[in-house]
């Protein structure tokens, strides 16, 4: 997030109005990403994040995102709390950008996770798939599918001290086996320069996931194809062809289901 778009003294007082924010004390742009414009609204009602979208942001996309997110935050999962314009829409328009709002949280995100914020980390994440998947039947011999937030990287969490106190962006948010968002954050969170994954936060990620929704006999199975499958797009996506190949196939071997703690009964979402 960044500012490429400034704000006008009317756009400012357009967008307040439009949100039935009172006593708009200051507005702060925010220097940090390289995507989208924004600003920290500061308001007698709150702290607001406000984000002008540059490119690539429907009405809808943004209707879904807030959708997921109401749901979340409402089932307890530290994540923004979305705001809605005094007419029920999720988006406004302003500075010829579209427009949406989010409650301020608080926190960091790390670049060298402990085992604590791997462990909260795993278990928001179990939390996430289990409240988006509203009670769908699994079944043993499947992989289970459901709803992802699509983009669980270092910069997307922020952290108190060792617990997860946001996660933000769910613009990415869709549906797909829930393995291969499990195998994307461990080669995200846990990956060494060499390609394999670092043991003790790998197993502290699924010992958090687990202790919310066990894993299938099936997913324990295939995760080593997964974590293969992610590496190799992370090192595709970096342009890294020389090494894709070696990082890969460390980062499957590394991955030692045998090693994470017993399975033990999940604690309520």
């Amino acid at each position: 997030m960044a500012v490429f778009t400034e704000i006008s003294d009317e756009d400012r007082n357009s967008i307040a109005a439009a949100y039935g924010m009172t006593s708009l004390s200051s507005v702060i742009g925010i220097a940090d990403g390289d995507r989208e414009t924004t600003y920290l609204f500061r308001t007698a009602d709150g702290e607001f994040i406000v984000t002008l979208f540059e490119n690539g942001a429907e009405p809808l996309d943004l209707e879904r995102a807030f959708a997921t997110m109401e749901m979340l935050n409402n089932s307890g999962i530290p994540c923004p709390k979305p705001t809605r314009t005094n007419d029920g829409n999720a988006t406004f328009q302003a500075a010829g950008r579209l427009v949406a709002i989010v409650s301020f949280v608080s926190g960091s995100s790390t670049n060298d996770p402990t085992l604590g914020k791997c462990v909260s980390l795993g278990r928001v994440m179990a939390r996430i798939h289990v409240i988006l998947q509203g009670g769908q039947k699994r079944f043993l011999d499947e992989l289970p599918t459901g709803a992802l937030h699509g983009a669980l990287v270092r910069s997307n969490v922020f952290f108190l001290g060792d617990e997860v106190s946001g996660v933000i962006n769910f613009r990415l948010r869709h549906d797909d086996v829930l393995i291969s968002e499990i195998a994307d954050v461990l080669v995200g969170w846990t990956s060494l320069p060499s390609g394999a994954l670092e043991e003790q936060k790998a197993q502290a990620i699924l010992a958090g996931y687990e202790s919310v929704r066990l894993l299938t006999e099936a997913e324990t199975a295939a995760l080593p194809a997964f974590v293969l499958a992610s590496a190799a797009s992370r090192y595709a996506r970096a342009n890294d062809k020389t090494y894709l190949l070696d990082a890969a196939i460390r980062a499957f071997e590394s991955v030692r289901f045998g090693a994470v703690v017993g399975k033990t009964e999940p604690s309520p979402a």
